[in-house]
């Protein structure tokens, strides 16, 4: 994924979370936001790097790695729901360079959707 599309991808994640979750600014702050941000990074790295692999086991040991830290944190895991959905939407609304690389990491981040409600039993 080039970085132009990545920069975009996670400004308007990370705007649209703290605009539906307004309580996560009185919360955590501006610290708060810039680390959904350098978070949201760390997904499409992620995302990428499993793409690599072709391995989607990879970002599933992320997912449970993520979700294990932020709800340390208190940041609940329907957050991080909240956030894959989001990249799904915007990937899938996204006209990425590489076609196979987004259609892809859709694929993963659903994977991980669908594990994530297994892991706050």
């Amino acid at each position: 994924m080039k970085k132009v599309e990545q920069d975009r991808i996670v400004h308007q994640v990370v705007e649209e979370i703290y605009a539906d979750y307004p309580y996560l600014w009185e919360k955590f702050g501006q610290n708060g936001k810039e680390r959904t941000e350098e978070d949201n990074y760390h997904h499409l790295d992620h995302l990428y790097a499993a793409y690599e692999m072709n391995s989607s086991d990879f970002f599933i040991d992320y997912t449970n790695w993520l979700n294990n830290v932020l709800t340390s944190r208190g940041v609940g895991t329907y957050l991080i729901v909240d956030n894959f959905e989001r990249l799904v939407r915007i990937l899938e609304e996204t006209t990425l360079t590489d076609e196979k690389e987004g259609t892809t990491m859709i694929l993963y981040l659903q994977e991980a959707l669908r594990h994530l409600p297994t892991l706050s039993k």
